[in-house]
């Protein structure tokens, strides 16, 4: 049995110092990336070749990936802020019950959202929600499960996920990962009911909407028209343009030409931009230290391997673990995409989403606190795992 490479060990300092260390999170994140960086250049050639040449044309195929991270990251905080200033989280009380069935409601129209939407969207918009109908207070146990429902909603969806995306583009139906619902739906009335009542005690949702709010519906508008600019882009990259979408970064683009083009209209709250900024880089310094993480092969497909991928998605990116599956095959589809979609929402820096809502809540930003408020996303993603399984059994 092969010793077990170094750069898991780097990478697994830079997390314990991001979640438990006294040291920046965000120094933690770029000083882990550089020392992993050189380590990579002067002793372990990245799987792309060695040196200087190996980091350039590693470079060169995540670059697209980043930039469409970073642009997606920056964009939807502004579309965030023209969601929040349109006045809509402030009517929503009106139509949303007065007790802990109003936020368990939220969780369940994020879920929806993200079945169609990008899940960064949709757990921003959750966020937004969040921030109004619970003046502000928001329970770091409901800020786990948003993210879990908008992880899970996009799961049996071809176009919920960059992950599922990549299977149907690998050639994998899309009735192969459509059962992945059975196991996210169990696993959202796990995590939901119980994060609801956190929340519920924590700060009561408002039970009425301040008299005299209009809806500004430009803003809405807007919202709708970046959101249909990210969900085309995303699509005509993945169906049609496949090689451009891998030479550029179309998604973080199409988000920013709508905003720019919308600005004459509503202008957004550019004084957003440099607390984004500063969450975007921390998270792009923990996706390329994962980038560069000697992963080449999974063990042979079984639903324990399932199982295992994620757990492995809360810290890793699961973009490559899902690449890594359709290279291996065999598997369930639907036991992937759940795992890997799902798995992601374990620890807050374990998807996009989780640090996307971070920006907006910076006091999400702590393993320990997840973990002990989100208790039942772990549980719910076991939960969700067992019930697939039992009801449908591994199908590979």
């Amino acid at each position: 049995m092969s010793a077990m490479p170094l750069e898991f060990f780097l990478f697994a300092a830079v997390l314990g110092m991001v979640a438990f260390g006294r040291v920046s999170t965000m120094v933690s994140a770029l000083a882990g990336a550089l020392v992993i960086s050189v380590y990579k250049v002067l002793f372990s050639p990245f799987a792309e070749g060695a040196g200087m040449a190996g980091l350039l044309a590693h470079a060169g195929r995540e670059w697209v990936g980043l930039a469409n991270l970073l642009g997606l990251l920056l964009g939807f905080a502004l579309l965030a802020r023209h969601f929040e200033r349109s006045q809509v989280p402030a009517v929503l009380p009106h139509y949303m019950p007065d007790d802990w069935k109003g936020p368990l409601m939220l969780l369940v129209l994020v879920f929806l959202t993200s079945s169609f939407l990008d899940n960064i969207a949709a757990a921003i918009i959750g966020g937004t929600v969040a921030r109004g109908v619970f003046r502000g207070r928001v329970h770091v146990g409901y800020l786990a499960a948003i993210v879990a429902a908008s992880n899970a909603g996009g799961s049996g969806s071809v176009v919920g996920d960059t992950t599922t995306t990549m299977m149907w583009l690998a050639g994998v139906a899309p009735g192969q990962v459509l059962h992945a619902y059975v196991a996210a739906v169990v696993a959202l009335a796990v995590c939901a009911v119980p994060a609801a009542l956190q929340q519920q005690a924590w700060s009561p949702i408002v039970k009425d909407a301040p008299p005299g709010v209009r809806v500004d519906w430009i803003r809405l508008g807007i919202v709708a028209l970046v959101l249909l600019a990210a969900i085309a882009a995303n699509l005509l990259s993945s169906l049609y343009w496949p090689a451009l979408g891998a030479a550029f970064p179309l998604v973080g683009a199409a988000v920013w030409l709508a905003l720019l083009l919308s600005a004459a209209l509503r202008r957004p709250d550019w004084s957003e931009l440099p607390g984004a900024l500063r969450g975007a880089v921390f998270l792009l310094a923990l996706v390329w230290s994962a980038s560069m993480m000697p992963v080449e092969a999974l063990p042979p497909a079984s639903w324990p391997i399932a199982l295992g991928i994620g757990f492995v998605s809360a810290v890793f990116d699961n973009i490559p673990l899902t690449a890594l599956a359709l290279r291996q095959g065999g598997f369930d589809w639907g036991f992937v995409a759940y795992a890997v979609g799902f798995g992601g929402s374990m620890i807050w820096f374990g998807s996009s989403a989780g640090v996307a809502l971070s920006g907006m809540y910076p006091e999400s930003r702590s393993v320990g606190r997840w973990l002990r408020q989100g208790w039942h996303v772990p549980l719910a993603y076991v939960a969700g795992f067992f019930a697939m399984l039992a009801l449908l059994g591994w199908r590979a």
